[in-house]
This record gives C-alpha cells, sequence and structure tokens, in this order.
C-alpha cells in the first residue's frame, strides 16, 4: 500500500481464516521509505505526458517486486498471493477513470509470486467512485467498532446505516499537513505530535473558506483525490502564506479535519470510533477530533494504526482469489457489488 502522503510503501504479511466470521493475523510487517528521488517522481507523476507515466508506471512495478522480494525473503515468508494497491496518480470517477501505477506484471515477474491489482477501475466503471475501498474490510475485520476513521493523505470514513455501509472521503488531511510541516522546516517530512500546529492560532477567515466547500455538503457516495488537493486546498494555503505564519495555518488545519469529521458522523448513535492511519499518532490533531465529536475515539496498537489499509488490500485480494465481493455499491454508489482486482502469473523468462 502507497498512500497520497507519500510515506512509503507499507507490506503485510497477514493470514486470514474464517469460522463463520473472519479473523486475521499480521505475521509480518515492514515499511519501505522512499527515498528523494522516488517522492519527486511520485508527487511529479500527476504532471507527466502518457508516454513517461507508462515508463514511470513500470518503473515503479518492479520497485514494487523489488521490495515485496526483500521483505518476504527478509521475514523468510511464504505468501500465496501479493495484492498490491499501488500509488494513486489520478482519480477522476465522475469521468469514469482512476489511474493507480505500478504494472501488475512487472510486478508479479519481479517477486515471482501472482499479484492481484487494479482494484478501483471496474467500480468505477460502473458508476461508483472507485473509493474508498478499506470499508468491507472494516464490517468484517472490525465489526466490533461502529466507526472506522482513517487519517492518511486524505481523511475518510465508514459505519453501517440500516445495516448498509456507507463510507467516503472526508476532506483532505495528511497531505496538507505534511506539505505544511515542510514549509515550516525543510528537514520535516510530518508534524511529529502535531506540535507545529499546536503553537499556532486559528485564523478564522482561512478556516471559513477550507469549510465553504461544497464537497462537504454533498452526500455520498462522494471521494476526492490529489486533483481536489491541487485545484482548490494549495492556492488557499499559498493566499494564506502571504498573511498568517505557517503555524497559523497548520493549526487552522488541524481544526478542519477535526471540525469535518465531527459532521460525518454528528447525526449518527454514539458509539466507539476506532481512528488509524498516520494521523492517529497526531496527538493535537487527535484532541480536536474528541472536542469535536460526542463518539468515543479508540487509538488501536501500532501494528493497526500503521498497516490497517495494507492488511485491508491484502484482504481484498483474498476475497478476489476467492471469487468473492470485495467492493460495496452500497460505499461506492456503483451500479452493482463487484468482485474487482487484475490477476497477474508469475512468467519466467
Amino acid at each position: 500500500m502507497s498512500g497520497s502522503s507519500l510515506d512509503g510503501i507499507d507490506m503485510v504479511d497477514v493470514d486470514f481464516w474464517n469460522d463463520g466470521e473472519w479473523h486475521f493475523r499480521i505475521v509480518a510487517k515492514d515499511n519501505f521509505e522512499y527515498d528523494a528521488e522516488w517522492k519527486r517522481l511520485l508527487s511529479e507523476a500527476f504532471y507527466l505526458p502518457p508516454a513517461d507515466l507508462r515508463i514511470l508506471d513500470v518503473r515503479y512495478g518492479k520497485l514494487l517486486g523489488e521490495v515485496t522480494k526483500a521483505f518476504i525473503d527478509r521475514h523468510n515468508l511464504k505468501p500465496e498471493i501479493v495484492a498490491s494497491h499501488g500509488h494513486t496518480v489520478f482519480h477522476r470517477p465522475q469521468e469514469h477513470f482512476t489511474l493507480q501505477i505500478g504494472d501488475g506484471q512487472t510486478l508479479a515477474n519481479t517477486c515471482g509470486l501472482e499479484v492481484i491489482n487494479d482494484f478501483r477501475t471496474e467500480d468505477v466503471l460502473k458508476g461508483g467512485q472507485g473509493a474508498p475501498l478499506v470499508p468491507i474490510g472494516d464490517k468484517l475485520l472490525f465489526p466490533e467498532y461502529p466507526y472506522c476513521l482513517n487519517i492518511g493523505g486524505i481523511a475518510n470514513i465508514s459505519y453501517d446505516i440500516d445495516s448498509q455501509r456507507i463510507a467516503y472521503d472526508i476532506c483532505i488531511a495528511n497531505q496538507a499537513l505534511n506539505l505544511l510541516a515542510g514549509l515550516f522546516d525543510k528537514n520535516k517530512c510530518y508534524d511529529k505530535d502535531g506540535l507545529i500546529a499546536r503553537s499556532g492560532v486559528i485564523d478564522s477567515q482561512l478556516l471559513e473558506k477550507l469549510n465553504a466547500f461544497s464537497y462537504f455538503s454533498q452526500k455520498p457516495p462522494k471521494s476526492l483525490g490529489r486533483e481536489f488537493f491541487e485545484e482548490n486546498i494549495k492556492p488557499l494555503l499559498a493566499q494564506a502564506s502571504q498573511r498568517i505564519s505557517t503555524q497559523d495555518i497548520l493549526a487552522t488545519f488541524v481544526e478542519h479535519i477535526a471540525i469535518q469529521i465531527g459532521k460525518s458522523i454528528e447525526n449518527q448513535p454514539i458509539g466507539k470510533m476506532l481512528i488509524t492511519g498516520g494521523g492517529a499518532r497526531n496527538k493535537f490533531l487527535v484532541e480536536r477530533i474528541q472536542a469535536n465529536t460526542k463518539h468515543e475515539i479508540v487509538i488501536p496498537d501500532n501494528d493497526i494504526i500503521d498497516y490497517k489499509e495494507a492488511l485491508v488490500f491484502a484482504f481484498l485480494g483474498l476475497l478476489r482469489k476467492r471469487n468473492e465481493i470485495n467492493i460495496l455499491k452500497s460505499v461506492t454508489g456503483a451500479g452493482s457489488d463487484s468482485c474487482s482486482g487484475h490477476i497477474y502469473i508469475f512468467q519466467n523468462k
């Protein structure tokens, strides 16, 4: 799994079993941090012409294959399949288009195993958002939590209404927070514990503009991509930087995230909300979320915080291998549920 916050490739080896309910055990886990060159390549992929993007697709597939093989060898693993989310470059469901790079055949040939990837395209072609995809994992692997919130580059949530799972992207999160942390100090990749944001003061003018986007009043299904960040959020942050400090912008953006998360479930029955993703480690952000909701926040152990998305994509791969539904139309708004993902068999050339 590689998220939009560009914090690296998350890898897990997971055992799953079913005794009427699904259970899992994380056998091994690891994170491959991108070097400066890969961060640049993936960040700039959004602007590449098609031919260059295809070259990067194959090159990134080779990288995924290499880090997967190294992970398997390092932990002496014997996986049956590899499920890969890849890295999202474009996500335009309104145009029936989404792209996660990391060429599946190259990945399979490099790591020597069967690979399942491209989980989003089929749903998008059916008129769905193709995101979020984690909710079926929330429902089947974490049934004790009525609300599952993940805060990565984008914050998203999933929960049941009348036994139907719904889920959607709430707002931009670490994409903005990490960018701002780097502006404050070029040596920082993120705002550890939210300390920079905590030192700032909320700017009401910026906060009002951030909360004013029509996206927030739209009903689900809905999803966000890099496009929303580039076209809407970045210009606002640039404008604000002309008159207030980076600390104040960070404090304001944290409050924006917390407000939108609180609003997303303000009319739902009180229950436990599981928070995962990098944002769960941002103590200031978690405090502000708690201040904006009556629900009980639960921060799980580090393995679940850091690797839940990778865990669920492994689960999506397993469901695809078993020819079972792994994408819910109630979540994405597609015409039907899907058993999605392309399968690539290792070809020993």
